[in-house]
Order: C-alpha cells, then sequence, then structure tokens
C-alpha cells in the first residue's frame, strides 16, 4: 500500500463496513475460519456512572402524595355521585357523598401542603396559570373545586341557601371528573418509566378507582333504600379499574416489571382481590338489602383503591431507581425507528 493508495474515505479497494469487524461478531467469524482467537471489543453492556441511577427518584413522601392522589381521586367521584342522588330524590345519600367530597379534598390539600412543606409553596402555584403544566392546571383545579364542595356539604347540614347549594352542586360535579383524572396525567408526565409509559391508560385506571372508592363510602354511610346509584357506580368503576390497569401493563412491556415486584405487587394484589371483591358483595348487598353486607363491600371497595394508589406510587419509585427501566425502552425505540 502507497500513499496514493490512502483516500478521504478510507484505503482504496477496501469495504470497512464489512471487513473491519469487531466484537462478538468478528470472534464468530474467527472461530468459523479455525483460528479460534477471542474478540478484542466484547459486546457493550449498560452500566450507569458509578453505579447511580439515571433518574433522579421522586422524593414525594409516600403517605402525603399517594394519599393525595387518592383523596382526589375520592372526592371528585363523590361529587358525581351526590349530584345524581340529588336529581334522584336521595337525599341522605347525596349528603352523604358531598360531605365525603368535602372532607376528602380537604384532606387531600393538607397533604399537599405538607409534602411542599409550607402553605405559601401551593400559593405560589396559583402566581400564574400555565395550561402546558398538569401541575399548574391541578392547583387552580383544586382552587375552584374545593370551596364548592364545602358550601354544597354546608348548605345542605344547614339546611338554607338550598339555590346556592344547588349550584355548587353541580359546579362541583363538572369539575369532579378532572379532579378523579389530572392527578394520573401529573404522574405520567414525569420522566419515571412506570408512570409515564402507561399515560394512555393511567387516566382511565385513576377513573375507575375513584369510582369505586366513592362507591365504597355510598354504601357504607347511605342508607340500603337509596344506594342504589353507589352499588352500580361499585360494578362499573371495579370494571373499568381492573380492565384498565391489565391493558395498561400489557402495553408497557418491560416498564410494568416494577408492578410486579416487592411492595407494589403485593399492594395491587391486595387492590385487585379487594376491588373485585367488593363490587360482587356490592351487586349482592342490592339483593339482599343487608345493611352489614353493604358495609362490607363499601370497606373492601375502599380499602382496594387506597392499595391501588399506593401500588403505582411505590411502583414508580422503584422504576426510577433502575436504569434499565429508562434505558433499555430507549434503546429498542431507537432500533424501531431504525428499522
Amino acid at each position: 500500500m502507497s500513499g496514493s493508495d490512502v483516500t478521504p474515505d478510507g484505503v482504496r479497494g477496501t469495504r470497512p463496513g464489512r471487513d473491519a469487524t469487531t466484537g462478538e461478531r468478528a470472534g464468530r467469524r474467527r472461530r468459523r475460519r479455525g483460528r479460534g482467537e477471542r474478540p478484542m471489543v466484547p459486546e457493550a453492556e449498560f452500566s450507569s456512572y458509578y453505579g447511580k441511577p439515571v433518574l433522579n427518584k421522586p422524593t414525594w413522601k409516600p403517605l402525603d402524595i399517594a394519599g393525595y392522589l387518592y383523596l382526589g381521586g375520592l372526592a371528585g367521584a363523590s361529587s358525581l355521585l351526590a349530584a345524581g342522588a340529588q336529581l334522584t330524590g336521595r337525599p341522605a345519600s347525596a349528603r352523604a357523598a358531598k360531605l365525603g367530597a368535602a372532607g376528602a379534598i380537604s384532606l387531600s390539600l393538607v397533604a399537599l401542603v405538607h409534602d411542599l412543606g409550607r402553605p405559601g409553596r401551593f400559593l405560589n402555584m396559583l402566581r400564574v396559570f400555565k395550561p402546558t403544566s398538569p401541575m399548574s392546571v391541578g392547583s387552580w383545579l383544586l382552587t375552584g373545586y374545593a370551596p364548592l364542595t364545602l358550601v354544597a356539604a354546608g348548605t345542605d347540614v344547614a339546611r338554607r341557601y338550598r339555590l346556592v347549594g344547588s349550584a355548587a352542586t353541580a359546579g362541583a360535579a363538572v369539575l369532579g371528573p378532572a379532579v378523579v383524572t389530572y392527578t394520573a396525567v401529573l404522574i405520567t408526565d414525569t420522566a419515571v418509566p412506570s408512570w409515564h409509559e402507561g399515560h394512555r391508560q393511567m387516566p382511565f385506571v385513576f377513573a375507575g378507582s375513584g369510582a369505586s372508592a366513592a362507591a365504597g363510602l355510598g354504601l357504607i354511610c347511605s342508607p340500603v333504600g337509596q344506594a342504589g346509584p353507589a352499588r352500580r357506580m361499585a360494578v362499573l368503576g371495579a370494571a373499568l379499574e381492573l380492565g384498565a390497569f391489565h391493558a395498561m401493563k400489557r402495553r408497557m412491556g418491560l416498564a410494568a416489571e416494577p408492578f410486579e415486584q416487592g411492595r407494589a405487587r403485593k399492594l395491587l394484589r391486595a387492590s385487585e382481590v379487594l376491588t373485585a371483591g367488593g363490587a360482587a358483595v356490592a351487586a349482592l348487598a342490592g339483593r339482599r338489602r343487608d345493611r352489614w353486607t353493604a358495609a362490607v363491600a363499601g370497606a373492601a371497595l375502599l380499602t382496594g383503591s387506597a392499595a391501588l394508589r399506593f401500588g403505582v406510587f411505590h411502583a414508580g419509585v422503584a422504576s426510577a431507581e433502575d436504569p434499565k427501566y429508562t434505558v433499555v425502552p430507549q434503546r429498542e425505540r431507537l432500533q424501531a425507528r431504525a428499522r
């Protein structure tokens, strides 16, 4: 080879894309030729720098934020149940749902502020309205929704200002679905793999879970004769929650693994049993007209909904701690685009 054989594209007459093989493929080619040499460049294996995670795991307190997710869903669905019960002439059931919505959203805000550290941080989020930020939209949503639930419950208990109370009940019911599902958008808008990869189905999971919880509260607090809407909501909510959750896990691929491991697995298995069992017992309670059966069904649904939210929370934290749930799906997407 002379100097004239070297060109800007390499050595004239060679094919680097085929001849310059390295790694395991080169080793296999040499072994086929009978030489038996080991590859000079081994196959690359993924590892993060110094064993550190690729993502910083969420620093949210489990009790505060998982509780916030749960109570928000319970409140929003209870407002829908309250409006339906009021329209169909079930005053005791409507009052129980209004009180449940007001109490749940108040505790939800307390949990959020406790995690933030001080009330001023929540107020700072109201300085601007940013439609592209789930946190900003959610803060304004809670600011509008919480007073409506308090007015609806207060006027019902006081038995005064009925028109104002009816308007507040209707307003809370209009905002209720957004309150139930916006927390799903909030967590899936993060980079946490087991949350982000479920962004399509997670709002349906949370909607079903919130409906199950509200139905459970209605079954416990309403007279058996007025609990018909709660029983129907229990069955529909459980079906939506369980169906959407299993569809979400099938679609997520590798990112669904944390749902089947550790504390998250125990909580989610308990949630499935309690939610399915509670819905079945709720349907049975409608036939028997038994107060104790309805209470057992309600307790199972409330507990199952809480277990789901805590299980989803812990699965997300676990997926952020392990780099493979971030890197492997990224590589798969790149390879799919290249093909």
